[in-house]
């Protein structure tokens, strides 16, 4: 049994989570507050970051990435019929973990991050560990970084049939978590691009991202158009 140690809105975690359920892998989700600093958690990641993925037999697997290999590496292959994430050719491996580096590290940098701690995080985070009052400066940027990586969304999906090719892989699940965060919060501007829209309908309708949909944070709604497959 697979246990994955996550929050439900770390877009990392998400991003994990829509995998294991692409792959048919059964997992056991433990809830990590990251900023409590706990001493077993710290153990499986020194880095006190989620998400952490455990396997019977294996090290704890760290980080977005590193887990979508190790999953690659281990389980994709023998799943029925074989779900390949990660393509089999060198350039098109290569052009999946650009993407998947660009929404993870970019995309969380400057949108998503911002967003998840200024809107969330910090609404159950102890003042002691940085909570508080939002920043709203961070806020304005991150909305306002968000139109250019929306416009390179759809014009990646206007010239391919998915972000990174001819088939689905993790970089259209890492932008699609990514965007499911901000969306929670009603920080997407999707009347700015219809393509990219369209796109993520096409992720967004998958089983995979139904439980997803149906996770809420106390006391902070999601948008009207988060669990809306037909916005």
């Amino acid at each position: 049994m697979l246990t994955l140690f996550h929050h439900p809105f770390c877009p990392h975690s998400r991003f994990v989570r829509l995998v294991l359920e692409e792959l048919g892998l059964p997992v056991r989700l433990v809830e990590e507050r990251v900023w409590e600093r706990r001493e077993e958690f710290l153990m499986l990641n020194p880095a006190g970051t989620t998400p952490v993925l455990v396997e019977e037999g294996a090290p704890p697997v760290p980080g977005a990435g590193v887990i979508a290999e190790y999953l690659d590496e281990t389980h994709a292959a023998a799943t029925v019929p074989p779900v390949r994430l990660l393509p089999g050719e060198i350039a098109e491996r290569v052009e999946v973990r650009r993407l998947m580096s660009w929404f993870n590290d970019k995309l969380f940098a400057e949108v998503t991050g911002p967003l998840t701690m200024e809107r969330l995080y910090k609404r159950q985070m102890p003042l002691s560990a940085g909570g508080g009052s939002p920043d709203t400066e961070a806020i304005r940027v991150a909305r306002h970084n968000i139109r250019y990586h929306l416009a390179y969304i759809g014009w990646l999906a206007r010239t391919r049939d998915w972000l990174a090719g001819d088939r689905m892989t993790y970089a259209d699940l890492a932008a699609a978590t990514h965007l499911a965060a901000a969306d929670y919060l009603g920080d997407v501007p999707w009347k700015e691009n219809e393509i990219a829209k369209s796109w993520y309908v096409r992720v967004k309708s998958r089983p995979s991202f139904r439980q997803l949909l149906t996770e809420t944070l106390a006391g902070i709604p999601p948008s009207e158009t988060y669990a809306d497959l037909d916005f």
